[in-house]
Order: C-alpha cells, then structure tokens, then sequence
C-alpha cells in the first residue's frame, strides 16, 4: 500500500486535461482517499474506477470542479457499499447455516410468527406495509423511493411512521412480544 508520502494531491487545475490525463493525475490519490474510508485496498481500486466511470458515463454539466466530484462521487459509493455490506451480514447472520434444520419446535414457531407479522402487515394502510416490506428486503432508501414513486427526503420519516404502525398494531393483536 502507498502511503501519503507516496501519492501527489490530487490535480486541481484540470480544465485543459482529458479524460485520460484526469485519471492518470487523479486515480491514485482518489484511490487513497477512499482506502481511508473502506479498509481494503482492492476494494478502494474498484470505487475509485466506479467514480471515474461514472464521471465518463454522466459528467456533471460543470467541469469546474471535477476532482471535488470525483472525491465527493467515490465517497458516497463507498459509504454506500459499506452501508450495503453491513445489511447483507446483518441479514446473513439472521439466517440459518445451511444445512442446520430447525427443530420442529422452532419450526412451528417460526411459522405462528410469520403469520402473526403477515396479520399485522394485512392490517396496516397498504403504502406502510409495502415501505416495510420493501425495506426489511434490504433496499435503500434511494431504491423504495424510486419503487413507490416517493419523494427520496421523505421515506426515512414514512418508515418511521410505518413501523410505529406496525408495533402498535402488534402489540393491539399479539400483546408485548
């Protein structure tokens, strides 16, 4: 791994640089920045391409600033990522190993709680089950607004909303558990 002293600054006079020169200039040190973020140096090489991909798909219509968007860019995919693998091992850890069957017990359980959960999603407005069911699928914010035709800076309060919905209505049905 480079370290600081290694890498330049990235370029801040860019206007006359191609496309190619702005990487070559740039990817190292945007590379850098979003190791500090993630961790793990290949996964840094790949946000960092990710950003300039989408600099050369979708360039912002200013090229005033291009390395602050491609910082800013690379960053948000990376604080995204992160926020994605935390989610997934959240839910891998939720679920059983492979191989290990439930006893029947549990299985039975596990079935009366689902059904007690679909009781309580059937009662609800339907735009409040389907945010909920959208979400505890692991979609982000950004995606179950786009699904619902949603302003995006109002689902995280319409999930709020929902799943204190949801709880009081638990709770009216199936007491305190």
């Amino acid at each position: 791994m480079p370290t600081s002293a290694d890498i330049p600054a990235p370029e801040t006079s860019h206007a006359a640089l191609t496309f190619d020169e702005l990487f070559t200039a740039n990817y190292a040190a945007l590379t850098r920045i979003v190791y500090r973020v993630v961790g793990d140096f290949g996964w840094a090489e790949e946000v960092a391409a990710e950003a300039f991909w989408k600099l050369h798909c979708h360039p912002p219509e200013s090229d005033r600033n291009l390395v602050g968007w491609l910082c800013r860019t690379a960053l948000r995919l990376a604080l995204d990522n992160l926020k994605k693998r935390k989610r997934r091992a959240h839910y891998e850890a939720m679920a059983p190993a492979p191989g290990a069957a439930a006893s029947p017990q549990e299985s039975l359980e596990q079935q009366e709680q689902r059904q007690r959960v679909r009781q309580v999603l059937a009662a609800l407005k339907s735009d409040q089950a389907a945010l909920l069911v959208l979400r505890s699928e692991g979609y982000s914010l950004a995606e179950i607004a786009a699904i619902l035709s949603l302003n995006p800076g109002s689902v995280g309060t319409l999930l709020a909303r929902a799943d204190a919905a949801f709880r009081k209505e638990y709770v009216k049905r199936h007491g305190e558990r």
